[in-house]
């Protein structure tokens, strides 16, 4: 009988016993499972099963199939040591070999890996262990992840400097004497000294084992998973110089030393990975500002007294008090004080906001002019600004679709590579004519410095790069203009987009009505009075419309009066006697019912139901007095967004539930001419589709709440949320300050690293596909040929920071 195997599964889901037997039912149906028991108090499946007939994964997906999950654990880590795609592949192979593994994903351009994991089958701690045998060191992102990875990637980038320093210090009087040599510029008595010879080898062998040897490692640890990078192809190039100028510096064979064509293949290529590690720093500049924007300290009040906490101590509930010029420490509403608040660092929307008793305020915001005191609500990693670093930090580690082609060929790259410098040898050896006698190089050597040629020239790492490296720049610029994508994938979509779709209510205008006209008869003060004892009566009511009129009497600091009687009547308006008067606010319906004389106004409204508004009627002692013009005003960047989409060329439509009036009436005002009109909520997703099989890639802007269908269909979904409600929507991209500015700036951006990729990857394989056939063609130096090796990375990632400009 063979051996069977126990895991602990821990479950989520479970609310009762019915629980514990569906899912015992369902493991015990699996062919090769032995026995299943479920515990509802520790929620954890106990499974004994055959690993010949069964695997993990399949018990993990019964679980699931039956209604049920399981409990995920998850890692952050920094690793170091990984220098190309191709070991950021072997990674995720070795983490994924590791019984408890879910997910993994390593990133070469943030030089991290995300593991998902099981938690009761596989600890942080066996992960890390893994990570270490496979060649890696990991450092764990814990609480203070940005401090963790600033010290280790800065001691990384000081290693690299001080090996760098020690390559040069041997390497260039190595170079200079092997140039004197080569040239006969040494002085005749030592011209042809053998101890020349010696020289040059003890300044080579320290570059070659010491400053070169986490090439030998990495291409040892390469090579034992059967997979081969950039490592393999260094020390396999440098070690061929080397190691063929021993013996003819100990005379057994004739020939040319060329130990400082070894040194330089190194520390050249030491040069650029270390320009590079420098480079990629930057690349992560949107991260660091984000997190240097917390602030460290909080002023709250407890027991009465205020006091200076660390942020870190804040609590829900806290009464946190700031001054101007302050930083507010995390996310809360406003109890007490008014002031503006500069939200630009997280929304990008430059105007300051003004914030009084009941608005929400964002952590990392600054206050700019009065005292508030506000109540904690959201601290640590719940406030908007953690949950931004979290979901930018996500789409920097994600891959675009375009990255797919360079995956496929870096996969392969190095052992064609091998196969290349082989043949090239085998070809300057046996095909080419020898050279004549008393060349200065013989057949054999001529092939060998070829060989190394090629093998030093392949990069496989610009491949590598070539798109992460621009995902990152463009997704951390997006999240400077409060923009959030949340994968490469959504970057890469909003720049193929053709046509836009727009959701009316919330996202073209301000989704709450508001006064746009005052019609009064006879009236003289601007329609304040009129207004005023409309809003009297509608103080008592709760209807949209009625708060509209009560809001702009706010804005007009108009005394209130007591309504008495207050009567509502259904479908048509209020009514009540206010300061002696009997004053009625309807429909034209409520004054003809009542037999109030419309008093030569109706067709003012008319005029205003025709500009798609709602007119309300007000009556003072049985005769209509004036008209409210009630409308759902555009946004102030709307009209601005949508110019600046249709100069991109791209189609803009309006899609909205409303009637064709109002909605051509809005469109109008917007600069829209397609309007889609009358769409029940469940139906915006079928205009969505309708769009897509006419061959248009449809971008949907919505709230990301009552459009999640449409958004969800959409080629590219794009919620306008606030700063405060960051992770809410589920959509591809967020815009947090919910100005539909954002959208042309988004699909702007997404063009503009779409290009940036494109030329990455046109450099990669352009430099690779011409100047590997030119090193075996015999044009290119070893040397040389180690320069632009490390030039092509260092290309590749400037090219990407470009778009920070």
């Amino acid at each position: 009988m063979p051996d069977t195997k126990q895991i602990i599964l821990p479950i989520t889901g479970m609310t009762c016993a019915n629980c514990v037997s569906t899912i015992e039912r369902n493991l015990k149906k699996l062919n090769g499972v032995d026995q299943a028991a479920v515990n509802l108090s520790s929620e954890r499946a106990t499974v004994e099963y055959n690993p010949e007939l069964l695997s993990m994964e399949d018990i993990v997906g019964r679980v699931q199939k039956a209604g049920y999950d399981i409990a995920r654990g998850e890692a952050d880590l920094l690793i170091r040591r990984m220098s190309d795609d191709n070991d950021a592949r072997r990674l995720e192979k070795a983490l994924l070999k590791v019984e408890g593994v879910l997910e993994v994903h390593a990133s070469i351009a943030t030089e991290r890996v995300r593991v998902t994991y099981i938690p009761t089958i596989v600890s942080q701690a066996e992960l890390r262990r893994v990570i270490g045998s496979a060649g890696f060191e990991a450092v764990e992102m814990g609480g203070d992840a940005q401090d963790a990875e600033a010290l280790a990637r800065q001691s990384e980038i000081e290693h690299q400097r001080r090996l760098l320093i020690t390559g040069l210090v041997f390497t260039i009087p190595l170079f200079i004497l092997a140039m004197a040599h080569d040239f006969g510029l040494l002085p005749a008595s030592i011209q042809d000294a053998a101890w020349i010879k010696w020289i040059m080898f003890a300044l080579a062998t320290p570059v070659q084992f010491y400053v070169g040897w986490q090439y030998y490692v990495g291409g040892f640890k390469a090579l034992r998973s059967k997979s081969a990078n950039m490592d393999v192809l260094i020390a396999l190039g440098s070690s061929t110089a080397y190691l063929y100028s021993i013996p003819v510096m100990l005379g057994w064979i004739p020939g040319h030393v060329y130990f400082e064509t070894a040194a330089v293949i190194i520390t050249l290529i030491r040069l650029g990975k270390f320009l590079e590690a420098r480079a990629k720093g930057q690349t992560s500049e949107a991260i660091k500002k984000l997190m240097s924007l917390r602030p460290k300290t909080a002023h709250v009040l407890r027991d009465g007294q205020e006091i200076e906490i660390p942020v870190d101590d804040v609590l829900v509930g806290d009464l946190v008090m700031v001054r101007p010029g302050e930083k507010i420490p995390v996310d809360g509403v406003v109890v007490e004080g008014r002031s503006s608040v500069d939200e630009s660092m997280l929304t990008g929307e430059s105007l300051p906001l003004e914030k009084g008793p009941g608005d929400p305020v964002i952590g990392a915001t600054i206050n700019k002019l009065g005292l508030i005191r506000f109540e904690a609500t959201k601290v640590g990693r719940e406030t908007a600004l953690a949950q931004i670093i979290r979901l930018v930090e996500e789409a920097q580690g994600s891959k675009a679709p375009i990255q797919k082609l360079a995956d496929r060929v870096s996969a392969v790259f190095v052992p064609i590579v091998i196969a290349i410098a082989l043949a090239t040898f085998a070809i300057w050896m046996l095909v080419v004519p020898a050279p004549q006698a008393g060349a200065a190089v013989n057949a054999f050597t001529r092939a060998l410095i070829t060989m190394v040629a090629v093998l030093v020239i392949a990069c496989p790492c610009a491949m590598g790069l070539a798109t992460p490296t621009a995902v990152m720049v463009g997704t951390g610029k997006g999240a400077g203009q409060g923009i959030l994508f949340r994968s490469g994938e959504a970057l890469e979509s909003a720049g193929k987009v053709s046509v836009v779709v727009l959701d009316k209510t919330g996202t073209v205008t301000r989704g709450q009505p508001a006064i746009t006209d005052i019609f009064v008869k006879d009236g003289a003060d601007g329609g304040n009075e009129l207004l005023r004892l409309a809003a009297s009566v509608e103080k008592g009511s709760e209807h949209p419309l009625g708060e509209a009129i009560v809001a702009e009497a706010g804005n007009r600091l108009l005394s209130l009066s007591a309504p008495e009687a207050f009567q509502a009547i259904a479908g048509q308006g209020v009514k009540a006697e206010v300061d002696g008067q009997q004053v009625a606010v309807g429909n034209l319906r409520m004054m003809s019912e009542n037999g109030y004389s419309v008093n030569g106004l109706g067709d003012k409204v008319v005029d205003l139901q025709q500009e798609g508004k709602t007119a309300m009627l007000i009556a003072l002692n049985g005769e209509v007095k004036g008209v409210i013009g009630v409308a759902d005003t555009i946004k102030d960047g709307s009209r601005e967004a949508v110019d600046l989409l249709h100069q991109m060329g791209l189609r803009v439509i309006m899609l909205t539930g409303d009637n064709l009036k109002t909605a051509k009436a809005i469109a109008s005002q917007a600069g829209i001419e397609d309007v889609l009109a009358e769409v029940l909520p469940d139906g915006k997703a079928r205009e969505v589709k309708r769009l897509q099989e006419q061959g248009e890639v449809v971008a949907m802007v919505g709230d990301g709440i009552n459009d999640a269908p449409a958004l969800a269909q959409a080629d590219l979904g794009l919620a306008i949320g606030t700063g405060t409600d960051v992770a809410m929507a589920a959509a591809p991209v967020t815009l947090i300050s919910g100005d539909l500015v954002g959208v042309p700036r988004a699909i702007a951006l997404s063009r503009q690293t779409l290009k940036t990729i494109r030329q990455n990857l046109f450099w990669a394989f352009f430099y690779n596909i011409i100047l590997i056939p030119a090193a075996a063609a015999g044009l290119l130096n070893p040397m040389i040929a180690a320069g632009a090796m490390a030039f092509s990375s260092i290309f590749v990632v400037s090219n990407s920071l470009r778009l920070r400009r």
